[in-house]
Parts: structure tokens; C-alpha cells; sequence
């Protein structure tokens, strides 16, 4: 029997963590979603197909990934030691910003990371952005990523979140170590902005706000690219066809700009001694389409 858990006692642990009855603590998050899917075989924790499977691992693994970005920021807040290095801190927290925004991206038009029911994936990422909602995801981070946003309003609203780790809150603005200085650009209705200060700063705040002006004017625009991830069931023509090769064959041969493919790939059984190959790519909307790739990986017709 575990429970999901937080407390001052063991406030160097991400939040929420299992405990067990024994006292016994697991931290790492996906470890907790894959004990709590062992615990729930009905749930559909893992999906309600193997495709959907294989999406809830990528976005396990992704977790996983980003929380080093998240444990580096929330430790530098929370536990600085005596000479933290700034430039190390600004990194974690552009990788970890980075990091939420993909997800972000993937969740545009969605409720839930996969599918229409919460996932190992949802608790995974949930475990780990907890932090960085706290501490680092200020209200105009927030309204510039509002599908993750919203995703994360859902998540902490889940009964099972509220009971384990209770009302998690978001932070009114965001937490840095002393001396940083966040890059994050300011919104028009920042508190701090005064455009209507005494007569005598008149003149330094009309030239604060030129010089701001033209600091907009002159950056350059970010240039958004819309990417989209497809997952592929291949099944070979026979039984004696090696999926190794096969997948081997597909990353090499089918190549294009805009095309890229996940060095990981999946087999999983059919029936009778048959095995198929799951794979993935990412590919950019505007250079890339799904139906070419599924032509050219059905023209292998000694293969597959």
C-alpha cells in the first residue's frame, strides 16, 4: 500500500511523492506514474491503445528530461549554496521554459496530454512543472502558454491531485535567486511602470518609454514553426522479415527536410510468431506530409 504525500520533512523531494506504509519514499516521477499504473491495471493509465502507449512513453520520457531543468531551479531558490553560479541558474530555467513550451505546443486544441483521460504522462509532467508553477511561472509566462496552463489547472483539479498533495498554488510573480535578473519580457500592464510620474521625470520617462519603443521595434520577430508528432504501426510482409532492417532501412532511405525521425523504435507482438514496429518521426507542417512517409514506407513491398 502507498500513499501520494508532501511535508516539511522531506521538503528536498519533489512534491508530491509516494510513501508507503513502511515509510519507504519514491520521488522520481516517472517511477511513481509507473507504480501507480501497476496499482491501476484498469485505469488506462498507459493508454487505451498501443499507439496511445507509445505517445504516453514519449511524454514519460520527456518528464523525465525536463525535470533535471526543474530540480536545478527550484534548488538554486529554495537551497542556494554560497556561490551559485548565475549563468548556470539562467540556463536550467531557459531549458526548463523551454522544455514546458514544447509541451505547450503539444497541447494546443487538447485537455489532457493523451487522449481524453489523464495518463502516466499527465502525473509525470504534472510531478515535475509543480515547481516551476510555484516558483518560476509568473502570470505573463502563463498567459503566453495557456494551453499548458489550462492543462495544469485540470490536473491540480483532479480529485486523487487535491487529496495527495492538496491546493497547489501558482505563484503571483516569479521567485529568482539573489542577484538574477529574469529575461522575461514585460506586458503593458506591469504594476512598475509608471507613465505618469512627477513633472520632473516627465522627460526620463518619455525618453524610458522611446527608448523601449524602439528596443520593440528593432528586435526581431520570432519565427514560429508549426511541428506535428506521428507515430507508425509497420508490419512486416512475413515472419521473416527483420523489423531491425526494416527500421534501419526506413531512417536512412526516407529522408527530406523538414523530417525527423526518433532514433527509438518499438516491436511488439501480432499473433502467430508476428512481430510489428512501432516508430516515430517529427516532421514540419508546412515541408513534410504523413501520407508521403506512410507511401514510401508502404512501397518497401518486400518488406512490409
Amino acid at each position: 500500500m502507498s500513499t501520494l504525500a508532501k511535508g516539511a520533512k522531506h521538503a528536498a523531494l519533489s512534491t508530491p511523492y509516494i510513501q508507503t506504509s513502511t515509510g519507504d519514499i519514491v520521488s522520481e516521477p516517472t517511477a511513481i506514474a509507473a507504480h501507480l499504473a501497476r496499482l491501476n491495471p484498469g485505469a488506462g493509465l498507459s493508454g487505451s491503445s498501443p499507439f496511445e502507449e507509445a505517445v504516453v512513453n514519449q511524454w514519460v520520457e520527456w518528464a523525465q528530461r525536463a525535470q533535471a531543468s526543474a530540480d536545478a531551479v527550484a534548488r538554486a531558490i529554495q537551497n542556494p549554496p554560497k556561490n551559485l553560479d548565475l549563468k548556470a541558474y539562467a540556463a536550467s530555467l531557459a531549458s526548463l521554459r523551454d522544455q514546458a513550451g514544447a509541451l505547450n505546443r503539444h497541447l494546443k486544441g487538447r485537455k489532457w496530454i493523451v487522449g481524453n483521460n489523464p495518463t502516466l504522462a499527465d502525473i509525470a509532467a504534472g510531478v515535475v512543472l509543480t515547481s516551476a508553477f510555484q516558483l518560476v511561472f509568473h502570470p505573463a509566462w502563463r498567459a503566453q502558454h495557456s494551453d499548458l496552463t489550462n492543462w495544469f489547472t485540470n490536473w491540480c483539479a483532479l480529485p486523487q491531485v487535491q487529496k495527495s498533495a492538496g491546493t497547489i498554488q501558482v505563484c503571483a510573480a516569479a521567485t529568482h535567486p539573489s542577484g538574477f535578473a529574469d529575461a522575461a519580457p514585460a506586458t503593458a500592464d506591469d504594476d512598475d511602470m509608471d507613465l505618469f510620474g512627477d513633472d520632473d521625470d516627465d522627460g526620463a520617462a518619455a525618453a524610458a518609454v522611446a527608448k523601449a519603443a524602439a528596443a520593440k521595434a528593432k528586435k526581431p520577430k520570432k519565427v514560429v514553426i508549426a511541428m506535428s508528432l506521428v507515430m507508425l504501426e509497420v508490419k512486416p510482409l512475413d515472419d521473416t522479415v527483420d523489423l531491425d532492417a526494416v527500421a534501419a532501412h526506413v531512417f536512412k532511405n526516407i529522408t527530406q527536410e523538414g523530417l525527423f525521425w526518433k532514433t527509438e523504435y518499438k516491436k511488439e507482438p501480432v499473433a502467430f510468431g508476428i512481430f510489428k514496429l512501432i516508430i516515430g518521426f517529427s516532421l514540419e507542417d508546412d515541408k513534410v506530409s504523413v501520407d508521403d512517409i506512410v507511401e514510401r514506407i508502404e512501397a518497401l513491398e518486400d518488406m512490409v
